[in-house]
């Protein structure tokens, strides 16, 4: 089904999505063109999200405008210790990237820990991005690499990872704009650790970590937590804690990490408490730093 236009009706009530029309581009600007002519828009980018959320009717897009037709959008480039992710890569594309292990581990990680099969092969980096589910795995990454997320509209902008995420399920794109690329440096010593949901692998708690290190000494940190705020945030204490530190030095590594949730409405749900969540964070912290510590 290309750009001509489909259109999909629903047959009954339950788990079925409402009526909507469905287009697949060849290239951005014809996305960009269809997001600002079509009616109650969205752009499917996997639809691992989307998808379940139309069956449940929380998401009614009139116009769902699908990227799997713009094929220039899946990639992981390297140029240098710099790296271009397309915003269509499958989580599974980089769960397999060699290069990915070794130079931004807490990436690796996170698409090898992210949901199943089914997930990994079939959703995509962009799409998790923009949905900014607060229990989500890479925007806690994306914070913790300093990462750029370059937005395609009227005019192409970018957006620093800290600006980008602004809360449950809201992020700085705005209406007739697609994420188009995600870029970052080199972080061969980083690492993401999470308390996973058994049912569903999102993060109870959530970290990311990205060190400097001057042989087996910590010079800076940026450490990024997941699972338990509206947005993933910098445990920017942690962070000023863990800077002289000694890689293996486990007993100082479990100070520095010592109230990572400091400052946070840590939220509460019927999957953990918000006691049960915070004393967490200081566990998986402190396990994060260990890995991250230890080149790939």
């Amino acid at each position: 089904m290309e750009s001509d236009g489909s259109t999909f009706e629903r047959e009954g009530d339950g788990m079925i999505p409402t009526t909507f029309n469905y287009f697949r581009p060849h290239s951005i600007e014809e996305a960009l063109l269809l997001l600002r002519q079509g009616e109650a828009a969205k752009i499917l980018a996997g639809g691992q999200s989307l998808i379940p959320m139309m069956k449940l009717r929380v998401a009614e897009p009139k116009t769902l405008i699908d990227l799997q037709g713009v094929p220039e959008l899946a990639h992981v480039t390297w140029a240098g210790g710099h790296c271009t992710v397309g915003s269509l890569t499958s989580h599974a594309t980089l769960a397999a990237d060699a290069d990915l292990r070794q130079k931004a581990g807490a990436l690796w990680d996170a698409a090898n820990g992210l949901g199943d099969p089914q997930v990994r092969n079939l959703g995509t980096i962009g799409g998790a991005c923009a949905h900014a589910d607060p229990s989500g795995d890479y925007p806690a990454v994306m914070l913790a690499l300093d990462a750029c997320f370059i937005v395609a509209g009227e005019k192409t902008r970018e957006v620093a990872a800290a600006e980008f995420f602004k809360g449950t399920f809201e992020t700085a794109l705005g209406a007739g704009e697609i994420l188009t690329k995600i870029t970052f440096d080199a972080a061969p010593r980083s690492a993401y650790v999470k308390l996973e949901h058994a049912a569903s692998h999102y993060a109870l708690v959530g970290v990311a970590v990205v060190l400097v290190m001057s042989r087996d000494t910590i010079e800076d940190a940026r450490i990024a937590i997941t699972g338990l705020a509206d947005v993933p945030f910098r445990a920017s204490g942690v962070e000023r804690s863990l800077r002289g530190v000694k890689g293996n030095n486990v007993a100082a590594i479990k100070s520095a990490c010592a109230g990572a949730a400091a400052g946070q409405d840590v939220r509460g749900d019927i999957q953990a408490s918000s006691a049960y969540r915070t004393a967490m964070a200081d566990i998986v912290a402190a396990r994060a730093v260990r890995v991250a510590t230890d080149p790939r």
